[in-house]
């Protein structure tokens, strides 16, 4: 069903007049309670998208090996990243039970229920659970690539202060 189904009112089809009218309105007040949490969800997503690529990108332009240093760079980084997502998820867990709790959620869900209909309880949805624990891999895969920057820049620097041996063939 998707959007077309909300868009031609297929939603709505166990309402009419008046019901119909405030089960839209509740759902317009719902998503606008949800709306500030999802765009910092997306944007905090989209700028470690953003790192991530960049990361990739300077490790197939061998940048650390020219420039070791920047691999301290990337592990400073990296713990930050992973340390901030943390109260970040706090954050994300308080706004969206603060939604829940709220009165619009509790009178959307009796409006729905009142009709039979499921799915629209004021508690955490799957995506949303699957999003907190994509958050919690992402601090572990964080942590993870901190220590192999720190492993790699001592490759590195151990490569970097041996003498170029010539062989003799």
């Amino acid at each position: 069903g998707g959007i077309y189904y909300y868009q031609y009112g297929g939603a709505y089809s166990g309402f009419s007049g008046a019901e119909g009218e405030k089960a839209q309105q509740l759902d317009q007040r719902f998503h606008l309670l949800k709306l500030p949490i999802a765009r910092a969800a997306m944007a905090v997503g989209g700028c470690l998208l953003v790192f991530s690529c960049l990361l990739i990108l300077v490790g197939v332009l061998q940048l650390p090996w020219h420039f070791p240093a920047w691999l301290l760079l990337e592990c400073v980084l990296d713990v930050v990243i992973a340390i901030g997502m943390l109260p970040a998820l706090y954050f994300f867990f308080h706004f969206l039970l603060g939604v829940y709790n709220s009165s619009v959620c509790r009178e959307r869900e009796q409006l729905y229920q009142s009709k039979g209909y499921q799915g629209f309880s004021c508690s955490l949805h799957g995506a949303e659970i699957a999003a907190s624990l994509s958050g919690c891999i992402a601090v572990v895969a964080y942590l993870l690539s901190a220590s192999l920057a720190v492993r790699r820049y001592r490759t590195i620097h151990k490569l970097k202060q041996k003498p170029v041996q010539l062989y003799e063939l």
